[in-house]
């Protein structure tokens, strides 16, 4: 008997059919992958079957019985669990506190929060229980949802992108909990971009494109290639990193210690590094480790940094403002994509204003036809699929609303881009598309800082790369002198010192 069976299941929207006649089975203990490109409709699908979404037309099975379900309670009671790829979490409580608001029962908080400790250190999804939520950086707030939906002990678990902000030791700490689960019977759905991870982990994929199903098929069989081209009807393009030429120096950073702006932060600890045009610096590091400090006091949100400490092509940017840093030529793309990137109920003209202020005039009135051209571009540029620029931000998929934020920073031809995960939860052929373009940019001579837990992509993009360890920095090495291995020890902050970096490049 199957878990659950979607027959002809149909969703519309104004202007696009989001599911059209898509049928899906899953048997219990499977793993089964739902592959497609942004807008393909996979996300759509994961909420109707959750209970957040009413389709149009389709019968859903759970069990070999006919369901409605109506509600993510409803849902729930069946059990069924989400991570979804927009976290779904209440910013002013605590990360015990959103675990309990999920849980069904009678469980004390006190019981919980021992609970979640213990149960993070075995996921190697590591929390703090009494940290609000607001404090946590993206990866940390990836990791809260994972948990939570794990404590249910669910018949069938949603995974919607729970990989894209995680560290490659995570992830694998996290395919031996589901490959565990999957043995206890729990059936898996599981949504990712990242088609090595699905030939690893899924016995079973159905591929999406358009909103209708194009294929089903065992991934373990297939190579990323022919993946690739059933997801999006062509292979990614090939990136070409070129030769390093660097310029003269576009950012230092010199002897920066920073106490965290908010409580349970991390605090910065004699950080120095230069960037220079041309070039592409690559920070990886576990989340929650002062990257989110980081970018805080070179994008202006944090003025507390001491003077001399961040100089911007030889000016001193301390205590400057973000508009004023933008003057300079430094944009900068958050990693949080709803809130902080964009404003979810404005249109993407209307979004396109929080950065590029070409369309106002001296006197502060705003040009509406060149705002609608400059977000049209932006469109157009980077193949965002939205009706027009009128579009509320909210309305467009995650990886949509991704490449119209990286977008919109590129198309103003920074001098200097600071990108946070600038790939989260967007396919390959976007990823490939935003990352040349970042190379792009750097052949053109800007310098780009990349903040990513991607492994690969830092790999694939980066002239060098440093570690960013409890607040401290590593030692810089060129892209070619160091393997993915030393860079996760790296992680924990165990690195060379600093005499010691002409020998590891």
């Amino acid at each position: 008997m199957l878990r659950l069976e979607l027959t002809g299941i149909r969703k519309e929207y104004p202007g696009v059919c989001a599911n059209d006649n898509v049928s899906l089975a899953v048997a219990p203990g499977e793993i089964h992958a739902v592959l497609g490109e942004n807008g393909a409709g996979k996300s759509t699908l994961m909420k109707i079957i959750y209970g957040a979404v009413r389709p149009d037309a389709g019968s859903i099975r759970w069990n070999g019985e006919l369901v409605g379900i109506s509600s993510p309670e409803v849902a729930r009671s069946l059990g069924i669990a989400m991570v979804f790829q927009h976290f779904s979490l209440f910013e002013t409580l605590s990360v015990a506190e959103n675990v309990w608001l999920g849980q069904r029962g009678s469980e004390r908080l006190g019981e919980l929060t021992a609970r979640i400790q213990a149960a993070s250190k075995s996921y190697g999804l590591e929390l703090d229980p009494e940290r609000p939520v607001h404090t946590l950086s993206v990866g940390e707030r990836q990791r809260v949802e994972i948990v939570r939906a794990l404590l249910m002990h669910p018949k069938l678990l949603i995974l919607d992108e729970p990989t894209s902000v995680l560290t490659p030791q995570a992830v694998q700490k996290l395919f031996a909990t589901l490959r565990e689960l999957a043995e206890t019977g729990c059936s898996i759905l599981y949504i990712s971009h990242k088609l090595d991870e699905i030939r690893q982990l899924c016995s079973r994929c159905t591929v999406l494109r358009g909103g209708r199903v194009t294929g089903v098929l065992d991934p373990r069989g297939e190579t990323e290639q022919t993946l690739s081209r059933l997801m999006i009807g062509s292979e990614p393009p090939r990136l070409d990193r070129g030769a390093a030429e660097f310029g003269g120096a576009a950012l230092v950073v010199a002897g920066l210690g920073v106490k965290p702006s908010a409580p349970f932060g991390t605090e910065l600890a004699n950080v120095s590094f230069t960037l220079h045009a041309g070039e592409i610096l690559g920070v990886a590091g576990v989340s929650g480790n002062g990257q989110n400090e980081l970018l805080e006091v070179l994008s202006g949100e944090n003025p507390s940094a001491s003077r001399g400490s961040i100089a911007l092509f030889g000016t001193d940017i301390t205590g400057r403002p973000p508009r004023a840093r933008r003057q300079l030529g430094l944009h900068y793309v958050p990693e949080e994509r709803l809130g902080r990137a964009a404003a979810p109920s404005l249109s993407l003209a209307e979004n396109t204003l929080l950065t590029r202020h070409e369309p106002v005039g001296r006197a502060g009135f705003i040009d509406r036809a060149r705002l609608s051209r400059l977000a049209e571009r932006v469109i157009a540029r980077f193949q965002v699929k939205a009706p027009s620029a009128d579009a509320a931000a909210a309305s467009l998929s995650g990886g949509n609303l991704q490449k119209f934020i990286v977008g919109r920073e590129i198309d103003a031809k920074p001098k200097l881009l600071i990108a946070a995960q600038p790939t989260w939860g967007v396919d390959a052929g976007a990823a490939a598309q935003i990352r040349a373009q970042l190379l792009e940019l750097k052949r053109a001579g800007s310098a780009v800082l990349v903040v990513s837990e991607d492994l690969e992509e830092l790999w694939q993009i980066c002239d060098s790369l440093v570690v960013m360890a409890r607040g401290r920095l590593s030692p810089r090495v060129p892209i070619g002198a160091v393997t993915p291995t030393q860079i996760g020890e790296w992680m924990s902050g165990l690195w060379p010192s600093e005499n010691a970096e002409a020998q590891v490049a």
